[in-house]
């Protein structure tokens, strides 16, 4: 049997009377530290469970509990090899189906015949949604942050499309406990992301991008050790946050949309606020929007040219192209209006209409209105 069991947010005071009873009665225990930060305090306390409870395993002399890197959970083979005629749990930080790795564990056992049971637990990243004070429902795409630069790119292109459609996005970010062993390792100096370098990042990808339009008054939340003693989330604006120290971790940041009343009267009350709460979305600059502001304009300058073209031409304009002129003057009053109403996609169709019956007249009378 394999028992894949989520630990929560808060190691042992999170873990279940029943996950405990499992825990103990298990021949075999794995605990892996890349899903999420793990205590040797945690380990500490579970041996002291697990000891209870040897003398009435079935198989005490195959019992195991060790510290797993990644590569041997994403292997499989060892565990699945075990779990066929053992009982086997695995320890996981938080929801133990957050993990992609997990999932495919369990697909493995499924086709292998063996019997699998998930244990849910708290997930750390409902956990701090809710905590912050924002509402889950709003929530966009999540996604995570190196310290690799490149990472940015990435990490930018989902806040601007989030933000296009009104949604928040949680940053995780880059958290890393490997040194390399299999056995029981030292938990001491876990490599944590500051929550002020995933800032500078976002600032230093804005002078490429420029579309978010991050400064140093963009809002964000940071989250930090949610579940832990010492969690907090702190709320302000970028230049406010980047003048903190943050120690540890882990840490997750929140670019909010724009936000609803409530969600503001929540970050007042339920934050440390170092500013007042700002609606980042109205810094967006859409592509959609771009494209409008510099085609409507040359549209329209295009047609008075060749208007004066045409009648420059011709003493008295003909009834088929006075009627193309006349449509493609509607198809720009179209795209304004569409424009005006924040319906872009409706604009974009109105100008390329326009745009096509003005060059229609361009190639038929060789002119060159642009």
């Amino acid at each position: 049997m394999l028992y894949i069991i989520g630990i929560g947010i808060s190691e042992y005071d999170s873990l279940s009377t029943n996950s405990i009873e499992i825990i103990r009665n298990c021949d075999v225990i794995y605990l892996e530290r890349f899903t999420g930060f793990i205590s040797d305090e945690f380990y500490d306390k579970l041996k002291v469970e697990v000891s209870k409870s040897i003398g009435t395993l079935s198989s005490p002399e195959n019992h195991e509990l060790k510290f797993v890197k990644r590569w041997f959970i994403e292997d499989g083979r060892e565990i699945l090899q075990k779990a066929r005629t053992l009982d086997v749990c695995i320890l996981v930080y938080g929801d133990p189906l957050v993990a992609t790795t997990y999932g495919e564990l369990i697909v493995r056992a499924k086709k292998q015949d063996i019997n699998v049971r998930a244990i849910h637990s708290s997930s750390g990243i409902l956990s701090l949604m809710g905590e912050s004070g924002l509402q889950p429902y709003k929530f966009g795409k999540m996604v995570t942050m190196m310290d690799d630069p490149m990472s940015s790119i990435t990490v930018y292109n989902t806040i601007y499309d989030n933000m296009c459609n009104g949604l928040h996005t949680l940053i995780l970010t880059e958290y890393n406990n490997d040194d390399g062993k299999t056995d029981f390792n030292s938990s001491s100096n876990p490599f944590f992301l500051s929550p002020k370098r995933v800032i500078e990042l976002l600032l230093e990808r804005e002078k490429d991008m420029k579309s978010i339009n991050f400064s140093s008054n963009t809002y964000g939340l940071v989250a930090c050790k949610i579940g832990g003693k010492n969690s907090i989330i702190i709320a302000g604006k970028f230049e406010s946050l980047l003048r903190l120290d943050y120690q540890g971790g882990p840490n997750s940041v929140i670019i909010p949309a724009g936000l609803h009343f409530t969600e503001e009267d929540s970050i007042q009350n339920l934050t440390k606020m170092l500013d007042p709460p700002i609606d980042n979305s109205k810094q967006l600059s859409r592509m959609a929007n771009r494209m409008l502001n510099k085609y409507i304009p040359n549209a329209k300058i295009a047609l008075s040219n060749l208007n004066s073209m045409l009648k420059s031409e011709m003493s008295e304009l003909t009834k088929d192209y006075q009627l193309v002129l006349d449509n493609a003057e509607n198809y720009l009053s179209d795209a304004q209006t569409f424009y005006d109403q924040g319906k872009l996609e409706l604009a974009i169709l109105s100008i390329g209409y326009a745009e096509g019956l003005i060059d229609s007249i361009r190639f038929q009378k060789n002119m060159n209105p642009w």
